[in-house]
């Protein structure tokens, strides 16, 4: 039962860190998974992101980023629209870490 519960616990931990939000701004729309329109204000957005520093900040699927310098170092690929009807995903940028995360929870596996 103990090696049981040490797997479960072990996918489960595993798969948490599938939701990594290491970004990467894409040239082209072809070339992105998700496409994205930055809004001017927060209420209009699906989610609210905060930029961080580091890679190893950007954990979870809550609205934190690490813009990654190369595609293949990102877990998910953008693409910046001009205009809010084509994008997929409405993000909002914040000033605070604690003021990151998901406002339309049904959007959520856009950045899965």
């Amino acid at each position: 039962m103990k090696r049981i519960l040490l797997v479960f616990v072990a996918v489960l931990a595993a798969s948490a860190g599938l939701y990594a939000q290491r970004v990467y701004s894409t040239e082209k729309e072809y070339q992105a998974d998700v496409t994205v329109y930055v809004v001017d204000h927060e209420y209009q957005a699906d989610l609210l992101v905060y930029v961080e520093d580091h890679d190893y900040q950007a954990k979870g699927n809550e609205g934190k980023w690490y813009f990654a310098d190369k595609d293949y170092q990102a877990d998910v690929k953008i693409y910046f629209v001009d205009h809010e009807y084509q994008a997929d995903l409405k993000v909002y940028f914040v000033d605070h870490e604690y003021q990151a995360g998901w406002r339309k929870e049904e959007k959520k596996g856009l950045m899965q």
